[in-house]
């Protein structure tokens, strides 16, 4: 699945200047979005493909908008030698469909409300992240699980996966 997953979409899009861009999205843009955000961005430095890239986050909700990463994520990240300073939680807009060429999502839910922000998929663009793995499924809210070992691991696997289909 994931590599006609892929092909849909390389097939329905040019990139702009030769460059991807990304938006990795989840429900408060505090935790698993902002991780796999900046994981992105690290896997893609350590490949020396940064100008090949735009890479960003946002939430389907406002309940954050302007809260920075949330500790034990921030920690999390820490623990790789990855920083997210500066990062504010900010929602998903409708002209992000438009400004991006992959919007994804982290769970099931999160793909409704993006379907519902963007006023569909017509470019089958939004994707969730462990779609492009052998695992499928969601990746759990540590907001709620407590287990940002857990969601590192799926955020980690859905990024790799990404990038070497990119």
């Amino acid at each position: 699945m994931k590599r006609k997953l892929f092909y849909i979409f390389a097939v329905k899009h040019t990139f702009t200047y030769n460059m991807v861009r990304i938006l990795f999205v989840c429900h408060g843009n505090i935790c698993r979005s902002p991780m796999a955000e900046f994981v992105m961005k690290d896997l893609v430095r350590r490949a020396g493909r940064e100008s090949d890239f735009y890479i960003e986050s946002a939430a389907t909700s406002a309940e954050e908008i302007g809260n920075g990463v949330y500790p034990p994520a921030r920690r999390k990240l820490a623990e790789h030698g990855i920083a997210c300073d500066g990062k504010r939680a900010r929602q998903m807009t409708r002209a992000d469909y438009e400004r991006f060429d992959l919007l994804i999502g982290m769970d099931d839910w999160n793909i409704r409300n993006m379907r519902v922000i963007c006023g569909g998929d017509k470019d089958n663009k939004i994707h969730k992240i462990l779609d492009f793995t052998e695992y499928f499924g969601d990746v759990s809210d540590p907001w709620y699980t407590g287990d940002f070992e857990a969601t590192w691991r799926d955020v980690l696997a859905g990024c790799q996966c990404l990038l070497k289909q990119l």
